[in-house]
């Protein structure tokens, strides 16, 4: 019986910029040893944290590229490629698998909304044009659609595929997924808000795509060890300091308030500038005192918690 693909943390890395189409370099490079170094199980990069449907082509393809490099084969690197465009996500897969990623991640087309029968179709015309194994990323928020259960049973069948990311946030609609275990044992079902990480693992999830392991890389892997192996006293000691990080996520308004309060706990880190993708600007100085008290809170919990020694 096949294993899945992907299991474990697999952080959703935002794209550190230094102008509205430049990365910062310096601050990728940074990041990315911060990950691997981290022991994460992944990275995946142009996703809903990398404020991909901002970036320009070019900046897209120069970070595959980059991030490619600079992982060098030490963890597998999903790409999004989700566009509003069929011909544009195939060019991104493609310039993907020529840089060395590991798998493409593809939404429902956002903007104009479809329905189920015609978001079938759309999989099934563009996934066997796409060159590396496809995880589908549910992502209801931002492409104002939900992929049914129904509609991903049916593409259960396509061999390519081999996942899903739900950030959807339902507990039972990820219950849901992880039946489909039982056609697709090697699919990876992974929990995307990690508020629900260990509830997900206890409910037979393979793993998550969480904002925190940008932040706290060894945290989210000593948080998805200690559940696998039943340590409930270890999980839940490190769920307390994950409370605490939280809390990064709700400084601010809007639903940009999440990548602003990582990008600049990264700045004040040392990690990476913060620079925003625009329509969106970094937080001012009374949300970085914020977040800098915050990780402050984070620091010391870390230092206090007997599971993390």
């Amino acid at each position: 019986m096949k294993e899945p693909l992907f299991k474990g943390i697999i952080s959703p890395m935002v794209t550190p910029l230094v102008g509205r189409d430049e990365l910062d370099r310096g601050g990728l490079d940074r990041l990315v040893e911060r990950l691997v170094n981290g022991g994460v199980h992944g990275i995946f990069i142009l996703g809903t944290s990398g404020e991909a449907p901002s970036l320009s082509y070019h900046l897209r393809r120069e970070l595959i590229t980059r991030v490619c490099a600079l992982v060098g084969g030490k963890a597998p690197v999903l790409v999004g490629v989700s566009d509003t465009a069929f011909v544009e996500s195939v060019n991104m897969a493609v310039h993907a698998a020529d840089a060395g990623a590991s798998a493409v991640v593809l939404t429902a087309p956002y903007y104009f909304p479809a329905d189920q029968a015609e978001l079938i179709q759309y999989f099934e015309d563009i996934v066997p044009r796409l060159p590396l194994p496809v995880i589908l990323y549910n992502m209801p928020e931002m492409t104002k659609t939900t992929l049914d259960i129904e509609t991903l049973r049916r593409l259960s069948s396509m061999e390519k595929i081999t996942g899903i990311k739900d950030s959807g946030g339902d507990i039972g609609y990820f219950g849901e997924l992880v039946a489909l275990h039982r056609r697709r044992p090697d699919w990876s079902v992974l929990m995307g808000p990690e508020h629900l990480l260990v509830e997900s693992l206890k409910l037979g999830g393979d793993g998550g795509v969480n904002g925190g392991s940008i932040l706290f890389p060894r945290l989210l892997v000593q948080c998805y060890e200690s559940a696998v192996s039943g340590d409930e006293k270890r999980t839940r000691e490190i769920g307390e300091v994950m409370k605490i990080i939280h809390r990064l996520y709700e400084v601010g308004r809007h639903s940009s308030r999440v990548i602003k309060g990582v990008k600049c706990a990264l700045s004040i880190m040392g990690v990476c500038d913060d620079f925003m993708a625009e329509p969106f600007h970094r937080f001012r100085e009374p949300e970085r005192e914020e977040i800098r008290n915050i990780l402050e809170e984070v620091r010391n919990a870390m230092n206090e918690s007997e599971a993390l020694l």
